[in-house]
């Protein structure tokens, strides 16, 4: 495998990390939202990822030509939306109620942070292979 798809494979995971924040940020502004349709209330959305594997053609077809993360999709969650008793609330539908999404708070904060881990991960292999390559020109120059 090339060195060179060392930065594919990071850069790759860093693409597919970063949509992951983005939906995470996306259910965390919308956590408060509510709305007096329970079909119309915001659903908490989440990413898909598909691992790839690419294979080399040619006379060396059984080697490994390198590998990636792609998001195939982002999925709305079918929890049920939690119901709410507001009767003075404007958004109200005509029982009292409002409905708030289905997002957990809690889940999400734990599902940023591990998607900026992964981010930062990401990072430091490019970091460490980046190293390497220039540390590998440096031995030619005694």
């Amino acid at each position: 495998m090339s060195s060179f798809k060392t930065f594919d494979i990071a850069g790759s995971g860093m693409a597919a990390q970063s949509v992951r924040l983005n939906t995470v940020a996306s259910n965390l502004a919308n956590a408060d939202s509510v709305s007096g349709d329970a079909a119309a209330v915001y659903k908490a959305r989440h990413p898909l990822f598909e691992a790839i594997r690419q294979q080399l053609a040619g006379a060396n077809a059984g080697a490994q030509g390198g590998a990636a993360v792609r998001v195939t999709g982002i999925v709305e969650s079918d929890a049920a939306p939690v119901a709410r008793y507001e009767p003075g609330n404007p958004l109200a539908n005509a029982d009292g109620y409002v409905y708030a999404p289905n997002v957990n708070v809690v889940e999400e904060m734990v599902d940023m942070i591990s998607a900026s881990r992964s981010y930062q991960n990401n990072v430091e292999v490019m970091d460490t292979a980046k190293s390497m390559m220039l540390a590998t020109l440096r031995l030619g120059q005694s």
